[in-house]
């Protein structure tokens, strides 16, 4: 890991941290939606370097009409043709929502630049129209957050080699992955491009060291809270009602209804 090794984080630390983060990720969301704010966070990183358990946990206890997450599939025939940034636009939040992209328009500086699924022509379109396009966000009131995670080579390897022997794990590993092994030099080339390109004033990058990923999660995840300038929004005054009388309804026969067997019961 970068900047030293570090002790991995005992997990009843991060339990209990992680928990009262979440707790105030609640109260942000909720910010967000009385205000009508517009919150955007990409996460963005290597293969493998804890992206998507992040997202996970920063998008556990929130409101998924509030809060959604975006993973855009390859683009189909028809999104080839327009503009490049067209189809993420489309995800953007309204207000008071939240969206999380599990990668996003980083995509073409990125996996496509490095496989050459794109023209050099194309790629260097995207590194002069990104920072553009993210400023123009950004004039417009949304709140842009961007996260690089940075896995070193040795804890990616471990972490594919775990996948390929885990039955619950093994979908996250394609061949697309596995060639990135081979290209380690070529992606972080173009990471430190896309870096010079697109780190800027109104939409700096922000680096997590992922090796430890109960780490990475609670520092992104403290990071975007201190981030925001939410406040607690007051609580909803909710009571529980009386139940009413009765009105003689009688639930119809058992019988006449299909139930799911009761797997539990043999266990």
């Amino acid at each position: 890991m970068a900047g030293g090794q570090k002790v991995t984080l005992p997990r009843k630390v991060y339990e209990a941290e992680l928990l009262r983060l979440q707790t105030e990720l609640v109260k942000l969301q909720e910010w967000v939606r009385s205000t009508g704010a517009r919150l955007v966070v990409v996460f963005e990183g290597r293969d493998a370097a804890g992206k998507g358990g992040t997202i996970k946990r920063v998008n556990e206890h929130l409101n998924p009409r509030v809060a959604r997450v975006a993973a855009l599939p390859r683009p189909t025939e028809r999104e080839r043709t327009q503009w490049y940034f067209q189809r993420y636009v489309e995800h953007l939040p309204a207000a008071g929502e939240i969206v999380l992209f599990d990668r996003s328009w980083y995509n073409r500086a990125g996996v496509e630049h490095v496989m050459g699924f794109c023209t050099k022509e194309e790629y260097q379109l995207f590194l002069r129209q990104c920072p553009i396009f993210e400023r123009m966000l950004v004039e417009d009131g949304i709140l842009l957050r961007k996260y690089w995670f940075s896995v070193s080579d040795t804890e990616q390897q471990e972490r594919f080699r775990r996948r390929l022997d885990d039955p619950l794990r093994r979908w996250k590993l394609s061949p697309m992955d596995l060639e990135s092994i081979t290209r380690w030099e070529a992606y972080s080339r173009a990471k430190d491009d896309m870096m010079v390109h697109t780190d800027i004033a109104e939409a700096p990058w922000y680096v997590v060291e992922s090796d430890d990923k109960r780490r990475a999660r609670l520092n992104t995840i403290a990071h975007l809270l201190a981030s925001v300038p939410y406040e607690e929004a007051a609580p909803q005054v909710l009571r529980l009602p009386e139940r009413p009388p009765s009105t003689g309804y009688e639930r119809p026969p058992r019988d006449l209804q299909t139930y799911v067997p009761d797997h539990a019961s043999g266990l």
